[in-house]
């Protein structure tokens, strides 16, 4: 936490289960302040140099035993089975996504997912960075929350939150304070396209993530 520029739930203590509680538990700092879907920040570009520097200072070689994650900084090539599993299930569903927008879907996918893989060293991810765990306050990006998926691997799946809260100029300004490569940004993109799949297909009726899931896609 001390080496991030925003600030990051960092336990101030942590309990393991017991007394009829069944889980790993931990007691965080609260930070004031509004999820950024759907009130997004009031000044896009300067939310997008925040969080791309927050990105930048975040995505450093981790060690080796970092936590392992199956769905999250893994290749393309390792998401493919599970983003036709989801389309495929989206076919049911012209409520969730139109036939038109899933052919789009599907056909994007396809163009990105033989983009050349991450060649560095795996970085540490937050691994499910969307609007809804960021944190407005009084019209800025105040906090980066819910650090369950943390893992190591490919930065593009972090980045793809670039498509999920920003517009195009935005998304500009993010790629220039992360320092992302073409081929990066464009397996961001993929993953960009792959995850609104993936809220559509698995959020339940009301849940803010259909609103993310249209917004990225649009956006796309």
């Amino acid at each position: 936490a001390p080496r991030l520029p925003l600030p990051v739930p960092a336990p101030i203590r942590t309990g393991v289960p017991g007394c009829g509680y069944p889980w790993p538990w931990s007691v965080c700092p609260w930070f004031p302040g509004e999820p950024a879907s759907p009130r997004p920040p009031a000044d896009g570009a300067r939310a997008a140099r925040d969080l791309g520097g927050f990105l930048a200072a975040l995505h450093r070689p981790a060690p080796d035993d970092a936590p392992a994650n199956p769905f999250r900084g893994v290749p393309l090539a390792a998401r493919d089975d599970r983003f036709r599993d989801a389309i495929g299930h989206l076919a049911d569903r012209p409520d969730r996504l139109a036939p038109q927008t899933r052919t789009w879907a599907t056909e994007r996918w396809d163009q990105l997912r033989g983009t050349p893989p991450w060649s560095g060293p795996p970085v540490w991810l937050h691994g499910d960075l969307h609007p809804h765990n960021l944190l407005v306050h009084r019209g800025l990006l105040h906090a980066v929350i819910d650090f369950g998926d943390l893992t190591a691997g490919d930065p593009a799946t972090d980045l793809a939150v670039a498509w999920m809260l920003l517009d195009a100029p935005g998304r500009e300004v993010l790629r220039a304070a992360a320092g992302a490569d073409d081929a990066t940004w464009a397996r961001a993109e993929a993953w960009a396209v792959a995850l609104a799949v993936a809220y559509l297909e698995g959020s339940p009726d009301g849940s803010p993530m259909l609103d993310v899931a249209h917004r990225t896609l649009a956006e796309l």
